[in-house]
This record gives structure tokens, sequence and C-alpha cells, in this order.
């Protein structure tokens, strides 16, 4: 059972997320044990994801020059049955930050696969504050690459069944361990608005963690958007001592459990 208690408390703003359908082959040695992968509509997704982490405390404590800061993550989405209900989460398979502590602490709480990389970013609002275009960029070997997205149109609430509903509903999180179990953690937050957006990724797939994404990520997302993004609070994590379920065994859920 989650203790509930608060790791992470901080505001995510200003996200642009891009999302890939995918074999699932290519997810399957990535999924902690305890948990199956998760659809929507029959597909697999993995979902580029960069944003500013805003006003951040750890344990209740702001550190010094540690607040406001940038993260750029390449995750996909599973699923974990806990008692009656299936809990809907993320997998990270690379997470970028900019500061050497938060990826220090990032691996050593969570075991998340966390590096530590110059990065900035630029947002273009329109009149009324809310986003127009965003860039979010960090530097490998020498060169910059990043995400560019602009948006299309008002914001929405996803619609119930879409997409974006399923990318943006996912309030769990799962760290494979290094002796084989799984880390779960509960993650807070209201639902989000979103704007269809235009965006690409410009970069290498390296800086994410290895060639095998390369090719998925030089194609044309399946859907992009920018999403406003609230406070958060992140959970002390719990780890889960469950065999690997099989994937064949669990149906798809493309609407967020109640």
């Amino acid at each position: 059972m989650n203790a509930r208690k608060p790791f992470l408390t901080a505001e995510w703003r200003n996200l642009v997320m891009l999302n890939y359908a995918v074999d699932p082959a290519l997810l399957e040695p990535w999924v902690p044990a305890g948990t199956v992968l998760d659809t929507f509509q029959g597909k697999h997704y993995v979902s580029l994801v960069a944003f500013q982490f805003l006003r951040t405390r750890l344990l209740g404590v702001a550190v010094p020059f540690h607040q406001d800061f940038e993260e750029a993550n390449l995750r996909f989405y599973v699923r974990r049955f806990a008692g009656e209900d299936w809990r809907r989460g993320v997998v990270f398979i690379k997470e970028l930050v900019p500061k050497p502590a938060v990826a220090l602490v990032a691996r050593w709480v969570y075991q998340e696969n966390y590096a530590s990389r110059p990065m900035r970013h630029e947002v273009q609002a329109r009149p009324d504050g809310t986003p127009a275009a965003v860039r979010y960029e960090w530097e490998e070997a020498g060169r910059w690459q990043g995400v560019r997205a602009t948006a299309v149109g008002p914001a929405r609430e996803p619609a119930r069944g879409s997409l974006e509903e399923f990318i943006t509903e996912h309030y769990w999180g799962y760290a494979r361990q290094k002796d084989g179990t799984c880390v779960e953690y509960e993650v807070e937050h209201p639902r989000w608005r979103v704007w269809p957006a235009t965006a690409t990724f410009e970069g290498h797939a390296n800086s994410l963690d290895g060639s095998a994404f390369a090719q998925v990520l030089s194609a044309q997302p399946a859907s992009s958007f920018i999403a406003d993004g609230s406070p958060v609070t992140v959970f002390q994590g719990q780890r889960m001592d469950e065999p690997k379920p099989s994937s064949r065994a669990a149906g798809d859920t493309s609407s967020p459990a109640a």
C-alpha cells in the first residue's frame, strides 16, 4: 500500500509531448517486473516529453539553485493490477536535467536513468499568457538538439477516450531496480489542458539512450501537443516484489481507469 508521503513537490509547466506508435518488441526489454505494457486502441506508444520544473521542493525543502530547471525524457506506458483496479503508469527510458545533483538524487532514490546535460528553453506566449510556441534544447557532444512545438488552435481538455487523455492521464511511475524488482510511486496532479501542436525532434536518439529508438524519433510523431501543466506531487516509492506478468494476459485500456 502506498504510504502517500510526499517526496517531491513542484510545478510542471509548458509540456511539449511528441508521441510515437512503436512495435511492442522494442519496449519489452524495458518493462519492469509486476507491470505489463499499456495500449491505446491496440497500439503501443513512446513519448518524448520536455517541460519546465518550477518551484521544486524536496521533502518540503527548497534547495538553493535547484528549484527551477528543464527536463526532457523518453518514456512509455504500462499498467499494474493492484487489488481490484489497474494502475496506469509511466516507465522512463532516459531523463535529462541540467542539474547534476537532481540526476544524482533520482538515480539514488529511484534508480531512474537520469543524466545531466546543459539545457535551455524558450516559451513564446500569446497576449493572454498561454504558450504559442515552445522550444527545449540540450547539449550532447558539443551540439544542441531538442524539441520545438507550435500551438494550433485554442486550449481544450482532452476528450474522454482520446489519445491525448491516454498520454496525460497516467498517475504512477515504475522504476526497474538493479536486483530485478520494481519501485512504484504515485504522481498527483489535476487534469491538464492541451493545445494541438506541430512539433519536431531535432537531434539524435543516442542522447535519449541508444540507437534502438533512433528510427522511431526520426519519423513524424503520431500526435503532438503542448500541455499547460500544473502543480504536482511525487510520493515516496514502494518496492514491489512481484513477478513480471505476461502482457498477453492484459487487454487494452484506451480509457483511464475510474
